[in-house]
């Protein structure tokens, strides 16, 4: 497995094109192997993210079974004299993650549930648009996912309620774009999570980092990663 980050240069007309639609940057992602990745449920699979820290700092991650070649994004929408791309090797973070280790961790995600307005009504897919049941949905998934997001001390507190985890949302958007060979929009709720967690199951926890977590991976969600805390 490989980490890979890629600085794009704001300026340019082709920076802005492929952010403005995280279906043309999903295209250009998976157009950096040789080989076409794995689909989904068949192993780890391509994950990417954009973290926007602001217009001149904005990043794309990406974690991949092989080594991307991100040459043409540097032509079209970086720096073509000077600017590269930095990939490491990630087995060996994943190889020694182990119960009980703690890491701070980012999280872009589509927080959905299905739901319906009468019973005799098929259930539809709807985003989570409160910060509360935006934290539910990844508090429901952190024990399956080999996680538990900490708690805060009482003395951090700020709310009577809704305030225990070591978790912060930011950065909620909604998106809307054209996909290929389809006349309707897609619309996107996407929410990014900074916290501190605790794996309770490696294996479980490996999973989620190589596979993501929850819908819409190929739109940049799904992708959680690791700093020290």
């Amino acid at each position: 497995m490989h980490l890979t980050r890629f600085r794009f240069n704001a300026a340019r007309v082709g920076a802005r094109r492929l952010l403005s639609s995280p279906q043309i940057l999903h295209a250009a992602v998976m157009s950096s192997f040789a080989e076409i990745p794995p689909a989904a449920g068949e192993g780890p699979r391509v994950l990417w993210r954009i973290d926007a820290n602001s217009r001149a700092e904005t990043y794309l991650y990406i974690v991949s079974p092989d080594k991307p070649d991100l040459t043409h994004l540097v032509e079209q929408a970086g720096w073509p004299q000077t600017g590269r791309w930095d990939t490491y090797d990630y087995t060996p973070l994943l190889a020694r993650l182990a119960e009980g280790d703690r890491w701070s961790f980012r999280l872009t995600a589509n927080p959905v549930h299905t739901a319906r307005r009468t019973d005799d009504e098929p259930t539809k897919i709807t985003a989570h648009v409160g910060v509360r049941h935006q934290t539910d949905w990844l508090l429901q998934r952190q024990q399956r996912a080999g996680f538990t997001i900490l708690h805060k001390p009482p003395d951090r507190r700020h709310l009577p309620e809704g305030d225990e985890h070591e978790l912060v949302i930011h950065n909620r958007r909604q998106l809307a774009f054209g996909k290929t060979g389809q006349r309707q929009r897609v619309t996107l709720m996407t929410v990014t999570y900074d916290g501190l967690l605790e794996i309770t199951d490696p294996d479980a926890f490996r999973r989620t980092l190589t596979h993501g977590l929850g819908r819409a991976k190929a739109y940049g969600c799904g992708l959680m990663t690791l700093a020290a805390v």
